[in-house]
């Protein structure tokens, strides 16, 4: 059943997160009945929880997650139970009902030590707890659900949470100069963007699998952050440039975060617009 057709149910897990402000209206908008549930609605760890939650749903957005990089490196079994146990318990009440999933995922399942973008099908390698747990959640949801979409997406923006963005701008109005990590290559993604990327993925006939929901084009974060000065008429020349071994911290982050976007090219579907248009945009 597509987004097209109008008539289809989906369930968003996650609701409450940056990722979700974004999603429950853009399925609405293609004709979606959405069902949004947050944290506080629906524990992903409770496997009954999750069979009753996706009954009577088509289609199941999976973009519950446990997020914080750093604490999951002391705490990698509180992770584990949302991104691995939680994915494989949406998967598997998705296979009972009979709806199809798209799952959330990330960059982090790579070593983040490649010199061009990665394929989908390149070797995951995880240097983080974050990483390992969320490799686990895929190989869960493919296992468990073939009729399914894994997404990764990484370096997020949006309204509907915490952002790089906006803290850059709130260190403009707090400091002088602000230094930046210059040593990360990404593409800065807003979730409004990756958001109509899902509805787009599930409107057709899609071959399941993994495919990579990323921006077009690439900077570092020291890039990032010049260009939010810029398109906010603050000078660019107090972003400083910094290496990452100036802001240390508990989880290793990807030196590089750059997604190929090939596998969407394959099955017709258009790739997420260049960074600069969404960052613009969010700034609008």
């Amino acid at each position: 059943m597509s987004a097209q057709a109008g008539a289809g149910r989906v369930l968003v897990t996650g609701a409450n997160g940056m990722l979700g402000h974004d999603l429950v209206p853009a399925l609405r908008a293609a004709g979606w009945v959405v069902t949004g549930l947050g944290r506080g609605d629906l524990d992903v760890t409770d496997a009954w929880q999750c069979v009753a939650a996706v009954d009577g749903h088509d289609l199941v957005v999976n973009a519950a997650a446990y997020t914080a990089v750093d604490a999951a490196e002391t705490d990698e079994a509180a992770a584990f139970a949302v991104n691995a146990v939680g994915a494989a318990n949406v998967a598997r009440a998705c296979s009972r009902a009979g709806a199809r999933l798209v799952h959330v995922s990330t960059d982090y399942v790579f070593d983040g030590t490649a010199t061009e973008p990665y394929a989908v099908d390149h070797p995951v390698a995880p240097r983080s707890a974050y990483g390992r747990t969320k490799a686990a959640g895929e190989w869960a949801v493919r296992a468990l659900c073939p009729e399914s979409w894994v997404v990764r997406t990484a370096w997020l923006y949006g309204a509907g949470g915490p952002n790089f963005v906006s803290t850059m701008l709130r260190l403009a109005g707090e400091r002088e100069t602000v230094s930046v990590v210059d040593d990360q290559e990404g593409q800065p993604t807003w979730t409004v963007d990756l958001a109509d990327l899902v509805v787009r993925l599930v409107a057709g006939d899609t071959a399941y699998g993994i495919h990579h929901g990323t921006a077009s084009g690439q900077t570092t974060w020291f890039g990032l952050a010049r260009a939010v000065f810029e398109l906010s008429g603050l000078d660019p020349e107090r972003v400083l440039p910094t290496t990452s071994d100036a802001f240390p911290r508990p989880a290793p982050r990807p030196a590089w975060s750059v997604l190929s976007h090939e596998s969407l090219e394959r099955v017709g579907i258009a790739p997420l617009r260049d960074w600069h248009e969404g960052i613009a945009s969010f700034r609008a």
